[in-house]
């Protein structure tokens, strides 16, 4: 029987698993917020929750114990104790939100974004990638070529001029 076993596999071995999650959380603590599916957010969020629990606490034992779960990603550590547990003080839980999105193009599998609650995105965090995001870089790049382009043939009309008015008839 499975009672009481909510472990969700993703499809991967335990050792790979570990290590997918250690990997998503660490990037979302250092980027504050992480584009994935709906299943891995889902296990992911249980490891961002605990790791926050033992910054809370912020004895070297929680670092260390954090440092082993995150496999010794310092950056994430440094952050996570010293920028992210503080602002989760006063919560009792519940220090991640999972915000629904479309679904993926090639599998159609649920896409979400994982961020901390409460917590102010750094200057350098990258926004979530979406369609309506890359279509109005798209068009001006098409309206920077075409004003190239009428720039070009401008100064290709002055410089025929040029050449009629200089030659004698």
């Amino acid at each position: 029987m499975r009672h009481l076993k909510r472990t969700a596999k993703l499809g991967r071995t335990g050792q790979h698993r570990n290590r997918m999650l250690a990997n998503l959380v660490c990037s979302l603590i250092k980027h504050r917020r992480v584009k994935t599916t709906l299943a891995k957010a889902k296990a992911a969020r249980s490891v961002a929750e605990k790791m926050i629990t033992l910054g809370k606490a912020g004895t070297l034992h929680d670092r260390r114990l954090a440092a082993a779960r995150l496999h010794q990603d310092e950056d994430a550590i440094k952050t996570l104790f010293n920028e992210i547990a503080p602002t989760q003080k006063e919560r009792r839980g519940g220090y991640t939100r999972i915000v629904h999105l479309n679904q993926r193009q090639g599998d159609a599998a649920q896409m979400v974004i994982l961020e901390f609650v409460d917590v102010p995105l750094p200057e350098t965090a990258p926004v979530a990638a979406s369609a309506t995001a890359e279509k109005p870089a798209d068009s001006e790049k098409k309206a920077d070529k075409k004003a190239d382009k009428k720039s070009e043939a401008k100064s290709e009309a002055k410089g025929e001029e040029k050449k009629a008015a200089a030659t004698p008839a």
